[in-house]
């Protein structure tokens, strides 16, 4: 506290980054009553999962910034404070976006850059955009992992994963879409960003291009996925059909033998008493009967339902 306390009381610019999962209320404390900030973009901070969005205060900018979080198998979030001297963020467990600007800043000192702030807030955003991309990227080899079991063999395991990638694509779009549009209210000057200058502009267009690709990819998924699933109900229903083919065979092979045997086993004299020789039962019996399964078989073969050739 005495440390930030002195950064503030001084002319330099710094970076503060706060870990709200282990806070307990300090950093609502700490932005609210040393800081200053305005208690509405206060209570913002302490609630995550929000969709981003930037707004202008008096004497700050808050915004909000997501990507994706591959590690932890979810979306960063980071909730910036950005003044013309300094840069709150706030997050809520391991950010590996922050977490790399930090590195990266230690090998990269920003003493001569005019709006130190201005390039943090850049770098952080970036790091959330660019984590879009690994996770697309993983997301088109199980696609096609997908796509080639589904055509060997369907599954309702595949079927509910396909949902649930599906899903998977409809929340990263939430992201995405807001946060194009903020990147873009920052390029066109509708909200005055502390430091921002036309070189800075630049930089912040590369990062509307770069939302523009990922959206563009998660539409595009989105499109394949629906394909894939459409693959999958037709090829289920292809092979129940053709289940249903061969139990249609069989049922109407039987059909007349089932007639045939039903017939001459009425308890009838007449049918009877004149079947006496032995070779009425392999005549009758048993010839027609393969007579009538070979004739059934040649019929299926050349209307080619069982494979043969069609007539």
């Amino acid at each position: 506290m005495e440390n930030v306390q002195a950064a503030l009381a001084g002319t330099k610019s710094f970076w503060l980054d706060l870990d709200d999962a282990v806070s307990d209320g300090v950093v609502s404390k700490l932005l609210t009553d040393t800081f200053n900030f305005h208690h509405l973009a206060v209570r913002s901070a302490e609630r995550f999962n929000q969709r981003p969005r930037i707004d202008a205060y008096d004497d700050f900018v808050y915004l909000v910034a997501r990507g994706a979080d591959p590690e932890h198998k979810g979306h960063a979030e980071v909730h910036c404070f950005w003044t013309d001297r300094y840069v709150v963020t706030v997050h809520r467990g391991p950010c590996p976006a922050v977490a790399h600007v930090r590195e990266w800043l230690e090998n990269h000192p920003l003493n001569a850059v005019a709006s130190p702030q201005l390039v943090v807030v850049y770098l952080i955003i970036g790091g959330l955009v660019d984590s879009f991309f690994p996770v697309l990227s993983k997301f088109d080899d199980k696609v096609d992992t997908l796509e080639d079991q589904v055509l060997q063999q369907p599954t309702e395991a595949q079927l509910g994963e396909l949902f649930q990638m599906k899903r998977s694509l409809m929340d990263m779009r939430k992201i995405v879409a807001p946060e194009r549009d903020m990147i873009a209210t920052i390029n066109t000057g509708v909200t005055d960003i502390p430091g921002m200058t036309d070189e800075a502009t630049r930089y912040f267009r590369d990062l509307y291009d770069h939302l523009i690709r990922v959206a563009d990819q998660v539409d595009n998924y989105r499109d394949l996925l629906s394909s894939v699933m459409d693959t999958h109900l037709s090829t289920v229903s292809n092979r129940l059909n053709v289940v249903m083919k061969q139990l249609t065979i069989i049922a109407t092979i039987f059909l007349p033998l089932s007639f045939l045997t039903g017939f001459f086993g009425q308890n009838f004299g007449g049918l009877v008493r004149w079947i006496a020789p032995t070779w009425t039962f392999w005549v009758l019996a048993v010839a027609v009967d393969v007579a009538t399964v070979v004739g059934l078989i040649w019929l299926f073969r050349r209307r080619g339902w069982m494979g043969g050739p069609t007539v």
